[in-house]
């Protein structure tokens, strides 16, 4: 450990100390704001990475971007719902990069609504791209995995799997159905070297929720509501979904980690407790 720190303080490169230089990482829905950051972390910790997203130009952006870094990237237009779609992915990713040694299930689609006026339809479609793309993707990419006898898979869930999120239809249900998914998976494949883990992001700031920014004191009404009195970005995510892809998780499967500056641990302080206030409290 003093070795390592002392390398780290001269400036060394430390990509090898994730163990994921040279693999091949594939990421769903990575032409967003988490994505394309797991992507970029992936890739500076020396890996090939895969892109995949049904926006082919963002796709493309991204993997460019990346290129020009010097990550070896590629973007593919995927619709990760559709079993011929993700199979083409596999066989294009094995075709230029090779087989995946990490699959990062991350498309995800929210779409507001309440359990009393969804359709069937719009059910289905967030069900599709939330648990049912999670479940293709995994069982496609993982047969290389399976068939070599190692590898990993990230799911990225939210802490919406905790909890009810009213009126926003099939997504809190989808996420919960993601977490139990990576532990189906773990319990199943983790005797022939496969891992699988979920991450639970809370608040974090991507294009998607950015306008919800844009509105008064919400920034500071949210960031209020977590222990580390911030909002996430997409790096806090990104940096915990390598730690689990990589070589240094290697005793870690089956699990979840919750990615939320500790919002979960304050949900009691919006229950009023008349005494117990902040100017109140004990010292």
């Amino acid at each position: 450990m003093i070795q390592q720190k002392d390398q780290r303080e001269a400036g060394a490169d430390t990509r090898h100390w994730l163990g994921l230089a040279g693999k091949v990482c594939v990421v769903s829905g990575a032409a967003g704001g988490i994505g394309s950051a797991i992507a970029q972390v992936l890739g500076a910790a020396g890996a090939r990475v895969a892109l995949l997203d049904r926006d082919e130009e963002k796709c493309r952006a991204v993997a460019q971007a990346l290129n020009a870094n010097g990550v070896e990237a590629l973007a593919l237009a995927c619709d990760i719902g559709d079993i011929d779609s993700v199979r083409g992915a596999v066989a294009d990713v094995e075709a230029q990069l090779g087989a995946a040694d990490v699959l990062v299930n991350n498309a995800g689609l929210l779409r507001p609504g309440g359990i009393e006026e969804i359709g069937l339809d719009a059910w289905n479609a967030m069900l599709r791209v939330n648990l049912t793309g999670y479940m293709l993707c995994s069982q496609q990419f993982g047969q290389a995995m399976l068939k070599r006898g190692t590898g990993a898979l990230v799911h990225v869930a939210s802490v919406a799997a905790h909890h009810p999120q009213t009126y926003s239809g099939a997504y809190s249900a989808g996420k919960a159905g993601v977490l139990l998914l990576s532990k189906q998976i773990a319990a199943e494949w983790g005797a022939r070297g496969i891992r699988s883990n979920a991450v639970c992001p809370g608040m974090i700031r991507t294009p998607l929720s950015a306008a919800f920014y844009e509105h008064g004191d919400i920034e500071r009404r949210r960031s209020a509501m977590t222990a580390s009195r911030r909002i996430g970005e997409p790096n806090d995510i990104a940096d915990v979904v390598a730690f689990l892809a990589s070589e240094r998780a290697a005793y870690v499967n089956g699990t979840e980690i919750t990615v939320d500056g500790g919002f979960e641990s304050m949900l009691m302080d919006l229950v009023p407790r008349p005494g117990f206030e902040a100017s109140q409290a004990p010292r």
